[in-house]
């Protein structure tokens, strides 16, 4: 049997389409990777689009190919694979152990689309060794569960994993204990959001917690373009910036409409700024402005 797998992000890793490379490849069919032109020459496909703003996936949603499954976020949230596929773990150093969150953002889709945080699996059914020693978490938050959290760490620390958690981890729920854990694995930055100016007082404590044991500079996710103003946008990202912390903006490009209503130039501007962390180290948000290569962004100068 030849399988069709259509990756409408291709830039991404897609995790449910590698469960199905996996399996099928196990039964010994033959793989057709990232097609298009010969999808009509496979005998099952399997299509998944990650990001509701892909043009492809509303394009191609309704084409009458013989997929066995078109899901994904950008496709449609309830959608989900065989429990054959669901079910496998592929062992590829990256995945999830957990699914779900325990908050109820409102520009979030985890809950709707994984429901209440609930364990998938440990550690180990994610590694092999034969491919390196790190593994990439894409929990959404682990930290919700602080004993499979502690779990996860203990099988890093006993294999000497290096890990990266992913999508970040929540700083509203970091405790002296949990610090003293992320301090003691081998890891990639840690990465954290830093999603409205409302956050500041947990965010200080996270940040006090961390430098505490060493850990002294994280990567935050800084959501804009939702229900936050320029000016808001950068006292968060200049409080991180003072603090030694790293920005990454974030542009918001969810389904619903944002709640305050923005000039897209400012969007732009922050992002180009803050992501550029040469640029966001090296000079203030009004020398970028004032910036020869910035003139189109000069009418924020009176905002800024």
């Amino acid at each position: 049997m030849t399988i069709g797998i259509w990756n409408l992000e291709p830039k991404c890793r897609n995790y449910a389409l590698d469960k199905a490379k996996y399996y099928h490849s196990g039964l010994g069919d033959y793989i057709e990777d990232n097609i298009f032109m010969g999808i009509n020459n496979c005998d099952k496909v399997y299509c998944s689009s990650i990001f509701t703003w892909t043009p492809s996936a509303r394009k191609y949603a309704g084409l009458p190919f013989h997929l066995i499954a078109t899901g994904g976020t950008g496709f449609d949230l309830t959608v989900k694979m065989p429990p054959e596929i669901e079910n496998c773990e592929p062992h590829y150093n990256y995945g999830f152990t957990t699914r779900g969150c325990i908050r109820n953002c409102a520009f979030c889709l985890v809950p709707q689309k994984e429901g209440k945080l609930t364990i998938v699996c440990d550690l180990f059914s994610l590694y092999d060794s034969r491919k390196g020693d790190e593994v990439t978490l894409l929990d959404n938050n682990i930290l919700g569960v602080p004993e499979h959290f502690n779990l996860i760490c203990e099988q890093a620390r006993h294999k000497n994993i290096k890990i990266d958690f992913n999508q970040g981890l929540d700083h509203r729920l970091l405790t002296p204990e949990i610090v003293d854990i992320l301090r003691s694995i081998r890891h990639r930055e840690y990465r954290f959001a830093f999603d409205h100016p409302s956050y500041i007082k947990s965010v200080e404590e996270a940040i006090r917690l961390l430098q505490s044991v060493g850990i002294s500079r994280c990567s935050w996710y800084v959501l804009i373009g939702y229900n936050t103003t320029l000016t808001q946008d950068l006292f968060r990202l200049n409080y991180l910036r003072d603090n030694n912390q790293i920005a990454f903006v974030q542009r918001y490009k969810g389904v619903d409409k944002p709640k305050v209503k923005r000039d897209e130039l400012e969007l732009q501007a922050l992002a180009r700024w803050a992501n550029q962390h040469h640029i966001y180290r090296g000079m203030t948000w009004m020398q970028f402005l004032k910036h020869p290569d910035n003139k189109r962004y000069a009418h924020l100068l009176t905002i800024g």
